[in-house]
């Protein structure tokens, strides 16, 4: 019997992030645009229908014929039709982790926005996590019913102008803005009102479309947003496919819950098929398991995902985030479809160290003209536990000129979470402030990153963690209190009473006056110690001593011991500089000299 799936034309799935601010009508031009719904679309949520807003990714579809660049891609044959996924984001400010998830499975993002009230917080949110995972971008400008007839066409006009100003500066730089209603009326308007401008827009997102790079290689990791069981059958997963392929009889995991399962049939849109590779939106049915405890989660080869307790990033700050990154602040740290709170400590190169600067980005989609928006590449010195870096109180930001853009230096974070997280390597981690108030009119945006190393240890901190080797650097200054011969003098004020002085013997330290010595230990009972100066003291140095000396026991009364404090009023004490490393990390503290 021939199969049946050859008879079937072949479709290419190309996915539509509908992002942009609470009740500016995402829904609607997703429900206006939609022939075909699976089974997440449309707010089946009971809450998002009571409240009327989206509290989860919904899906939908509809097809349409292949455009003509489509055709003559040289790597579109094959392909008979385009199938839209619409990914139907939630604008509401709290859901930004389900938005951040969505995000990573788009190849175009429509931006939705209210053509009455512009630009708002969460656009501007949409807009950055559309500038961090997407290509491409078009800006719907929705509610057009809501203009007067008369001055419809000079206030859109005056949208768009603002609109183009404030995405100069992104990698959407002159992107198609287009004006429609999708729901004339409102959400209370009769059903029988038609949506203006739809037939236009999906003109215009058949124009955008390109050839996504789709790899069915690689271990397989799908993102999973539904699931449910079917009696007598077994429990259906929906997502969209990140990342390599499956098929019928494939054994696959479900780390969240560290089983395996194998896959009894797949779906794409209601039509059995016999697998499905990256950027098919599809679901699978594997043996029963109780479908409560994923609700949403990856699914994976098996083996392939790992269970991180900290990681290391690279880290770049958002422009738009107004706080400052401060070492061991806690964030909210959205890394593969999870958002968990994580303490950060930055770190650089050492200063003075330049980095290796790199032409390519092998780490950004490339298929579009904009994809390498200087601000999201990735860092051009690769991570290595083989060097020292340079611990940072906070992130430290370029000189940027005023107004220009100045690149801040290559830096580093180690995320430690508070609960472990799964996901890939090398998957973009974004950090917010998501306990912002969300009627604040600020960014919770604040960093984003890839993630370049994982610690899967519990214990960690005490075997990774020893072999990153960042450093802060002391100085400590204190006063030469006397000569005691050419080669030897007493100093004083450089440690405390309590200080155990047998840690420092063996440091290097230098005398304002120019001379090298060396800690050979502690002197009396009071923090005192002596130095070896193995050159020994130049002749200034001696007469300076000894003058200072001088002046010390003039000033005790008949007597009366001299008094320590009096050589601190002393004109020009002789400095002892000491300054020496610490390793972050080392759990002996050692002070170390270069």
């Amino acid at each position: 019997m021939a199969d049946s799936s050859n008879n079937h034309p072949k479709t290419l799935n190309f996915n539509v992030g509908v992002l942009g601010h609470v009740d500016s009508g995402k829904t609607s031009l997703a429900r206006a645009l939609s022939s075909t719904a699976s089974t997440a679309a449309f707010d089946k949520n009971p809450q998002s229908r009571e409240r009327g807003i989206t509290l989860d990714l919904g899906f939908s579809s509809f097809n349409t014929d292949l455009p003509e660049q489509l055709r003559e891609d040289p790597g579109g044959h094959g392909y008979d039709n385009l199938q839209f996924t619409l990914v139907d984001c939630p604008g509401h400010a709290s859901l930004i982790r389900t938005i951040i998830g969505g995000a990573q499975i788009i190849d175009l993002m429509m931006l939705v926005v209210d053509v009455v009230k512009g630009i708002q917080t969460q656009t501007a949110e949409c807009l950055l996590i559309g500038e961090l995972t997407c290509p491409r971008m078009v800006v719907i400008l929705n509610k057009t019913d809501l203009l007067p007839p008369n001055k419809r066409q000079t206030a859109i006009d005056k949208m768009t102008k603002r609109l183009h100003k404030t995405l100069e500066n992104t990698r959407f730089k002159d992107c198609p803005v287009i004006a429609l209603s999708a729901k004339p009326g409102g959400p209370e308007a009769p059903e029988t009102e038609e949506p203006h401008g739809v037939p236009e827009l999906i003109e215009l997102l058949k124009s955008q479309t390109y050839l996504p790079h789709r790899d069915p290689g690689g271990a397989l990791l799908m993102a999973v947003d539904h699931c449910f069981s079917i009696r007598g059958q077994g429990t259906v997963m929906t997502g969209t496919i990140l990342q390599g392929a499956l098929a019928v009889n494939d054994t696959v995991e479900i780390p969240a819950l560290k089983v395996t399962k194998k896959v009894k049939s797949v779906q794409m849109f209601r039509r059995p098929v016999a697998g499905a590779m990256q950027g098919d939106r599809v679901g699978v049915c594997v043996t029963q398991f109780d479908p409560k405890l994923l609700e949403r989660g990856v699914l994976c080869t098996p083996g392939s995902l790992h269970t991180l307790h900290a990681a290391i990033i690279s880290v770049r700050k958002i422009g738009y985030f107004k706080g400052s990154l401060a070492t061991r602040a806690k964030f909210h740290i959205t890394v593969g479809h999870e958002t968990v709170m994580a303490r950060v400590t930055f770190f650089g190169l050492p200063p003075g160290e330049t980095h290796q600067t790199s032409t390519t980005d092998p780490q950004l989609p490339t298929s579009d003209p904009h994809a390498s928006e200087p601000s999201l590449r990735p860092l051009d010195t690769p991570f290595s536990f083989d060097r020292e870096y340079f611990h940072q109180d906070e992130y430290v930001i370029g000189q940027r000129e005023a107004g220009g853009a100045g690149q801040d230096p290559e830096q580093w974070a180690l995320l430690e979470f508070e609960h472990p997280v799964t996901c890939p390597t090398l998957c973009l981690v974004i950090g917010s402030k998501l306990d912002t108030d969300i009627h604040a009119n600020v960014c919770r945006l604040a960093f984003q990153g890839r993630l370049l190393e994982g610690f899967e240890e519990k214990s960690y901190s005490e075997t990774t963690l020893l072999r990153l080797r960042i450093y802060k650097t002391k100085h400590k200054e204190g006063q030469v209190e006397r000569v005691t011969d050419d080669y030897t003098v007493i100093g004083r004020n450089l440690f405390k009473k309590e200080t155990n002085l047998q840690l420092f013997v063996g440091l290097k330290v230098t005398l304002s006056t120019g001379e090298e010595g060396v800690i050979e230990g502690g002197f009396g009972q009071s923090g005192k110690f002596k130095i070896r100066v193995p050159e020994g003291l130049s002749l200034e140095t001696k007469q300076l001593l000894s003058s200072s000396a001088k002046k010390r026991v003039k000033g005790g009364a008949k007597g009366e011991p001299a008094k320590e404090d009096d050589a601190k009023t002393d004109s020009q004490p002789i400095c002892i500089n000491l300054q020496f490393k610490r390793y972050v990390f080392d759990p002996h503290k050692k002070m170390v000299q270069s």
